[in-house]
């Protein structure tokens, strides 16, 4: 996949699925835009990239405004946005339903589902304007089923992949992509916060049965291509081995 000319802001940026995203994007010719709450991890990670492929924005993309200021941050550094990857997600704190704090479950509806809006929103006043766009969703299998303690994110996924059905209804005739990739269980510091917790058989999992995070990241990079153009509006997953095999993916 060559992306040479094209710009990403990528979500969630200083570690994990978002930070192999960026490697796998300035690798195939992107420049990307960087933006998570950790300052330090993202300055890092633009160092590692190169002063000229990649901008490091520290952002809190549950606050509108700040999402829009990374956005126009963005197109001052590089002169457009082409791709947006909402990847940025929380899962603490795991808790039932009847033990959950409402204030911290709230903050996980607002990082999960309004990051996604938020990212969209302000994505779309570029992106129309310009004859199109992509926006790349990370979705999950708990936005399809419950998964004891995990109320809040069970619901900001599915919510999240609804939003992702709602761009491309509204948007595809006017050039812009929107589809979602559900990765499977990723060795990231996520799964290691779902093992502490203990409650649920995702907890139970072997480190070994999780896929490392440079495979979403390859899923990601072609999804950005006219190939994955059958998909849009819904959601690919990386347990189906037919499309591990067609990305060259394998233990």
């Amino acid at each position: 996949m060559d992306l040479t000319g094209k710009v990403a802001l990528i979500t969630g940026a200083s570690r994990g699925i978002g930070a192999e995203t960026a490697r796998a994007f300035v690798k195939a010719g992107a420049k990307v835009a960087l933006v998570a709450r950790s300052n330090e991890a993202i300055a890092d990670l633009a160092g590692e990239l190169g002063a000229d492929n990649a901008v490091a924005i520290p952002c809190d993309i549950a606050r509108y405004w700040e999402m829009d200021q990374a956005v126009e941050k963005t197109v001052g550094a590089f002169g457009r946005l082409d791709i947006l990857v909402s990847n940025a997600g929380v899962i603490e704190p795991i808790a039932r339903m009847a033990d959950a704090d409402p204030v911290a479950w709230g903050e996980v509806i607002d990082i999960n589902l309004k990051g996604v809006f938020n990212g969209m929103h302000a994505a779309l006043q570029v992106m129309l304007p310009q004859g199109g766009g992509t926006l790349l969703t990370i979705g999950s299998g708990a936005a399809h089923g419950p998964v004891e303690a995990w109320s809040h994110y069970c619901s900001s996924k599915a919510g999240a992949l609804m939003l992702t059905r709602m761009a491309d209804a509204e948007y595809r005739d006017q050039g812009i992509r929107a589809l979602s990739l559900s990765p499977g269980t990723v060795a990231t510091q996520m799964q290691r916060e779902i093992k502490s917790s203990g409650i649920n058989p995702v907890s139970k999992l072997d480190w070994s049965d999780h896929i490392p995070p440079e495979w979403p990241a390859q899923a990601l990079l072609w999804m950005c291509g006219t190939e994955a153009d059958e998909h849009l509006g819904g959601e690919l997953s990386l347990r189906d081995e037919g499309l591990r095999a067609k990305l060259g993916l394998s233990r």
